[in-house]
C-alpha cells in the first residue's frame, strides 16, 4: 500500500503543478461562473464551488505533504552521502534535520563566522 501511495502521490503531484491542470481548474470555474444565471444563482449552485475546493484542497495537502517528506528524505541521503565521502568535513552536521531552531541558528551562527574569520558572530560576545 505505501509503494502504491507513493507512486500515486508522486503522479497526482506531478500533474498538478502542471499547468494543464491549472487550465482545467480555470475551465471548471469558468463552466460554474458562467452556469450562475442558469441556476438562479442558488445555494446549490455556489455549494457546488464551495464543496468541490474544499475537497481537492483536503486532499492535495495530503498529497503535496507526502511528495515534499520524500524529496526532502532523498536529498538527506544525497547530502549525507556527499558530507560521508569528503574528509574535511564535519559530520556532526549529519543530523541536522534533527536539530531544534536555536541549535540551528548556533549552527548557522558558527559557519558564518567561519566564513568571515575576525568577526565575532551576534550574540556570542
Amino acid at each position: 500500500m505505501a509503494k502504491w501511495f507513493a507512486t500515486f502521490s508522486r503522479r497526482a503531484s506531478d500533474f498538478a503543478g502542471h499547468y494543464l491542470a491549472f487550465v482545467v481548474a480555470v475551465g471548471f470555474v469558468l463552466v460554474w461562473a458562467v452556469s450562475g444565471p442558469f441556476f438562479g444563482f442558488s445555494e446549490t449552485w455556489q455549494l457546488v464551488i464551495n464543496t468541490s475546493t474544499t475537497i481537492i484542497t483536503f486532499l492535495m495537502v495530503f498529497l503535496v505533504q507526502s511528495t515534499q517528506n520524500r524529496d526532502s528524505a532523498a536529498m538527506h541521503i544525497k547530502l549525507d552521502e556527499i558530507i560521508a565521502a569528503l574528509k574535511e568535513t564535519n559530520d556532526r552536521v549529519l543530523d541536522a534535520e534533527d536539530e531544534t531552531e536555536e541549535e540551528l541558528d548556533a549552527e548557522k551562527r558558527h559557519y558564518e563566522a567561519m566564513s568571515h574569520p575576525g568577526q565575532v558572530p551576534a550574540g556570542d560576545g
